[in-house]
């Protein structure tokens, strides 16, 4: 294939046109390795670090929850978790029309709008949370905003995916997501330490002084992203591509709906990466309710998400090796079962090492079942239905990132500890084993895959 077969319409720097493929045949061998593979690669690239500024973003509430009242607030458990919580549900909600956007503006156009537009969170919340006076109200818009960043993920997917192969797709959109992923873990690794450099705040405002006398500059928990977004969404604007022929119609997608294992699939996927999101967003807290008296406790809640998401390709990988997703899950939401009840024992022994193993086993399985349902879907649904499916399921599981702060809020809240929500999400397991037995994995299964 020669080159002339992709052409770049070079038009003003100031507009999102610098660069269009007008032809793109990835599954022609001749024009992927000339061609397609460079192109490919560098929109990938890309495309993992606008998705893990993205997550980043949209978990920056998860850490700055945990210190609002140390530095002067009055917010009440509830409200705290709401906070944390409020980021999930918008961008569960985004990630619904997310998915859409790149068919309707252009991949690239959409990565440089969506990527930019983390920057309104995140300069809003750097000032917001340096005046104890700011109401809640004006916080809850804030973390609503951060929601931007939730629904990235559907339309990182949604643009990626065309770049590749068939034989390339699962790899290319394991690494888009497992490495964007991690974004969540870094913002609870690199915030409690970007509180401290005076530095950075002194161009941005003044320190406040936690309730142990330490000097911090909580506005670094947001601005530490700026220049890094700002500098992404730059990159993306001259180095990405849009594809043609990637326009998606709702109207031949919407027929996902009509078929049971659509629901029977996010009840699954709610379950591994609804709860993945739903930890992420809610352990730091957790932590910091019921184990405040253990020096360092909240600075391990990263290790959480970082397992959960580097674990994640490992899932699909496994269930590759078995021939079998539904058996990989199957197995794998016993040892979230059994990982839930010791995390519920160590809470009440106030074993705080117990209680950090369990929920480190926890996050393990969400990680290694995100990936195993996923393989599940293209053998259980039509070729064309599998991509729809998998939006609409992570759109869904989103959710997860809303309602388990929610939950453990309401939890702590009623009867004082976590346990009730704890017990609650059990259930949701057995009730997911069940299901993952009786339609997918025992021998008569209507679906085995």
């Amino acid at each position: 294939m020669k080159n002339s077969n992709v052409s770049h319409n070079h038009t003003s720097e100031s507009t999102l046109k610098s660069s269009r493929i007008n032809q793109w045949d990835p599954e022609n061998e001749t024009f992927w390795v000339t061609e397609g593979k460079r192109h490919a690669n560098r929109n990938l690239t890309i495309s993992v670090i606008a998705l893990f500024l993205a997550f980043a973003v949209w978990q920056i509430w998860s850490v700055v929850a945990v210190n609002l009242n140390s530095v002067g607030f009055n917010f009440t458990n509830s409200e705290l978790f709401t906070l944390a919580a409020l980021p999930g549900l918008v961008g569960a909600t985004f990630r619904i029309f997310f998915t859409f956007m790149p068919g309707i503006v252009g991949g690239k156009n959409w990565t440089v709008i969506s990527t930019g537009a983390l920057l309104i969170p995140s300069i809003g919340i750097g000032f917001a949370v340096q005046n104890p006076e700011t109401p809640f109200v004006t916080m809850a818009i804030l973390a609503a905003l951060c929601g931007i960043g939730g629904g990235n993920f559907s339309s990182s997917m949604a643009n990626i995916s065309p770049f590749f192969p068939k034989k390339l797709k699962g790899t290319a959109n394991g690494l888009n997501a497992g490495l964007g992923n991690l974004g969540v873990s870094a913002v609870q690794f690199i915030t409690p330490i970007a509180l401290g450099f005076g530095f950075i705040g002194a161009m941005t405002g003044g320190s406040q002084t936690l309730d142990e006398g330490k000097t911090v500059w909580i506005q670094n928990a947001a601005f530490i992203w700026v220049i890094p977004i700002i500098l992404i969404t730059l990159i993306a604007l001259w180095g990405m591509d849009n594809l043609p022929g990637t326009k998606q119609s709702f109207k031949e997608q919407s027929i996902i709906f009509k078929n049971k294992h659509t629901w029977i699939m996010t009840w699954l996927y709610t379950m591994c990466f609804g709860s993945f999101i739903g930890y992420s967003a809610a352990f730091p807290l957790l932590i910091n309710s019921e184990f405040s008296h253990v020096d360092g406790a909240v600075g391990l809640a990263f290790l959480g998400p970082l397992l959960g998401a580097g674990i994640r390709p490992v899932g699909g990988w496994l269930s590759d090796k078995v021939k079998s997703g539904s058996l990989v899950t199957f197995w794998d939401i016993v040892v979230m079962i059994g990982a839930t009840v010791g995390v519920v024992y160590f809470l009440n022994a106030q074993n705080f090492t117990g209680f950090l193993i369990m929920f480190l086993i926890l996050f393990l399985t969400t990680g290694i079942a995100n990936g195993s349902t996923f393989r599940m879907v293209p053998f259980i649904f039509p070729e064309k239905q599998s991509p729809p499916v998998l939006g609409f399921i992570a759109a869904i599981a989103a959710y997860g990132a809303f309602l388990i702060p929610k939950v453990f809020g309401w939890s702590i809240d009623s009867t004082g500890t976590a346990n009730l929500a704890l017990y609650i999400f059990i259930i949701y397991y057995v009730i997911s084993l069940f299901i993952t037995w009786f339609w997918y994995s025992r021998k008569n299964a209507e679906i085995k895959c």
